[in-house]
């Protein structure tokens, strides 16, 4: 059996010799999400991840169905195109009856769906007989629980657990597993079975079913999962209807703007993207939020949530608006080492589970991240020009301002005119960038570097977060804060190209250690900087020349780590591997200087990824190693699918060739030099937002792959602007 095991915060993969197949098929919704089999079943093979997880904690370990004892055989299994329900077609394999009657194979007919909603999984069975003889038989379903926090599952041991209490049934219908942690709260699974097993146990249900020809016999399964004393319905009467369930998820996708273009693989791609994203945005006491990604990170990460934002920014700006009153709620207020809080800090993650209520993990509220909070100001100002929302701007300035505190009191720990990061708490993380694991960042001999590190990319970040800080300071009436901030972002951009410019490597270096010695090694990091306008034009020739090279560029996407460095390895977490929203943006970066030519390179790269990975689906992460033809990307085995920021690349790629902006406080929308690709001829952008109002717009390539752009439906007021 393959085993996760954390080592300094990286998730690797110890081989398997096992031949089960531990392919996976996996829905959420929410705080809910449940990895299967293909079989629609729960198994601890493989990577022994299975399981149906609710707040951070697996309430299912198994759940296994049988026909006479044995496993039904496999037909097909699919997730809808929806990404809601996960549809498995069964038959039985050759099976005695109890009366001695041989059933043959392939003549009862197994239909088996499952989707998750409201903290609950619903699933149905259809039994159909397609001989023309009856027959009898006995289906089982036998479950259990074993309350494993999800840090459990990734590998970290505990010195103790609570206590699995008896299984207790409830009538006919319902049984219910419980467990009391060392935390005090119990929490409990409860099956409920329409109609009632003929014989129910702790572990076991079973019917003894007898199907005339063509007769069909239907189980629906609702588990539901319970938290202290939260109040969990089982209804006596599940929902009968799959179709209720599309409609309300329909209402979210709507939300987003449709966009379709002139190739149909690129709109399942974009398509199966947005399904994606909808998926994982959950709904929070202070509106919604995208989730990390599933299965690692199913809760709220600081950055994984503004980049996420960020990358929407220009098709859903609300999701931005609700990240930044998420984020503004859950600030720092005070100083605290265990969590890594500080006044003015953005939330890193926060987590449920047992592990996290006791202090075992620091992850409760946890703020050991070193970017979130100028990638916070950063967002703010992006959203106020796409929008002109002054109000939420508003009401959330006291946290901008706090976060620009955090910048300079906190932030600069040596006075020296740039952020960097140190652990301060026991357990945790050592290097706090978006490349944070143990080994992730490392000298030109391969030495890791020692703490405090000034990350490249993070300088670009608290420019660009200046920048932006004085148009809202001037929006607020603080004239005498702009002054400065505009004065300490021109300094911060001279300082940063004359300190982190590497001419003999032709990039920005990874970093600044302990010592001020720079992490001479070519990385993606120093692409992020693109985005953020802090780079010198002169630089800009050789950084994409860089970025664009084989030792950085795969022919899938552009490498975490380039192939010169020592610490490279195509198979490791942050030292070589491909991150999609990594690659997305620097293609946007690239794009945002003129670099066209690359950013279209880049982007046709991570589609070719997609026509050929499950799905269509980008998942977290795939191993760097140089593309062969006619193969698909190499698989990383414990990568998040689907992750918030991977499945959004598609958007930032979509604005990077369109070179799009919506510009709320001079009322327009600019297309400055579009491009569409040779494969595409047409893009339609349907309800955009604008104001009060929306933008269709059609965009048409022509033979001299000139741009031109019919706008259908526009905003009153607004002007739509196209320089060729």
């Amino acid at each position: 059996m393959a085993k996760f095991i954390e080592i300094e915060n990286e998730l690797y993969i110890s081989a398997t010799s096992t031949y089960a197949d531990d392919r996976v098929k996996v829905l959420n919704h929410g705080n809910t999400f449940g990895v299967f089999d293909r079989w629609g079943d729960i198994q601890q093979i493989g990577t022994m991840v299975q399981g149906l997880y609710h707040e951070g904690t697996r309430f299912v370990s198994d759940f296994e169905f049988r026909l006479n004892g044995e496993r039904p055989l496999l037909l097909s299994s699919n997730i809808s195109e929806n990404n809601e329900i996960l549809t498995v077609d069964l038959t039985n394999p050759q099976t005695e009856t109890g009366e001695g009657v041989v059933i043959p194979q392939s003549k009862i007919h197994i239909f088996r769906t499952k989707y998750l909603r409201q903290g609950q999984c619903f699933e149905s069975i259809k039994l159909a007989n397609y001989d023309t003889s009856p027959y009898a038989f006995e289906v089982e379903f036998s479950f259990s629980a074993d309350y494993k926090d999800i840090f459990e599952i990734r590998g970290q041991k505990r010195r103790a657990r609570g206590e699995n209490l008896p299984a207790k049934k409830d009538g006919k219908n319902t049984l219910r597993h419980s467990y009391m942690g060392l935390d005090k709260v119990e929490r409990q699974t409860i099956h409920y079975f329409n109609p009632a097993p003929d014989e129910i146990l702790t572990q076991t249900a079973k019917y003894r079913i007898r199907l005339a020809p063509k007769q069909v016999f239907q189980i629906q399964i609702k588990t539901g999962f319970k938290t202290g004393e939260e109040a969990v319905t089982m209804e006596t009467a599940l929902l009968k209807e799959d179709t209720k369930l599309a409609s309300f998820f329909d209402s979210s996708r709507k939300k987003i703007p449709f966009i379709e273009t002139s190739n149909d693989q690129f709109n399942h791609w974009l398509n199966r993207s947005k399904t994606d994203l909808v998926s994982l945005i959950a709904d929070t006491p202070h509106g919604k939020y995208p989730y990390a990604g599933i299965p690692w990170f199913n809760t709220a990460f600081g950055r994984d949530g503004i980049i996420t934002a960020f990358e929407t920014l220009w098709l859903v700006p609300e999701l931005s608006r609700d990240v930044l009153f998420y984020l503004a709620k859950t600030q720092a207020t005070e100083v605290n080492d265990f969590m890594e809080a500080e006044p003015g800090k953005i939330l890193h993650e926060t987590r449920k589970g047992e592990m996290a209520g006791l202090g075992e993990i620091p992850y409760k509220l946890y703020y050991g991240t070193v970017d979130a909070t100028p990638l916070f100001i950063m967002l703010a100002g992006a959203y106020f020009l796409r929008t002109g929302d002054l109000e939420s701007i508003r009401k959330i300035w006291p946290n901008l301002k706090l976060a620009l505190n955090w910048i300079d009191e906190y932030g600069d720990t040596d006075g020296d005119g740039f952020i960097e990061y140190r652990k301060k708490g026991i357990n945790g993380l050592v290097h706090q960038g978006w490349k944070d694991a143990g080994d992730a960042i490392s000298h030109e001999d391969g030495a890791l570097a020692e703490t405090p590190v000034a990350l490249c990319e993070v300088q670009g970040y608290v420019y660009d977060a200046k920048r932006k800080a004085a148009v809202l300071a001037l929006k607020m009436g603080e004239e005498e804060l702009a002054t400065r901030l505009k004065k300490e972002a021109g300094e911060l951009k001279k300082k940063f190209n004359e300190t982190f410019w590497d001419e003999a490597l032709g990039t920005f270096v990874l970093g600044l250690d302990k010592d001020k010695s720079p992490c001479r090694v070519k990385s993606s990091n120093a692409g992020h900087v693109l985005f953020t306008g802090i780079v010198d034009e002169k630089y800009l020739p050789k950084l994409a020349a860089t970025l664009m090279s084989k030792e950085m560029f795969t022919g899938w996407g552009i490498r975490t780590l380039a192939t010169d460095a020592p610490r490279y390895n195509p198979m490791s977490y942050h030292n070589g591997t491909v991150w999609p929203h990594d690659t997305a943006l620097i293609a946007y970066g690239l794009s945002e200087y003129g670099y066209t030519a690359e950013a279209l390179q880049i982007f046709q790269a991570l589609f070719d990824a997609a026509m050929h990975i499950d799905m269509q689906r980008l998942p977290e992460l795939f191993c760097g190693l140089d593309r062969r033809a006619g193969e698909a990307p190499t698989t990383y085995p414990v990568a998040c699918s689907p992750q918030a920021w991977a499945v959004a690349s598609v958007f930032i790629l979509i604005k990077s060739f369109l070179r799009i902006e919506v510009n709320a406080l001079k009322k327009k929308v600019k297309f400055k030099k579009p491009v569409i690709p040779q494969w595409m001829n047409k893009v339609t952008i349907h309800n955009l937002p604008v104001g009060d109002d929306t933008l269709t717009a059609e965009l048409t390539r022509h033979s001299n792959n000139q741009v031109s752009i019919m706008v259908k439906e526009k905003s009153p007021g607004w002007e739509v602007q196209v320089i060729q």
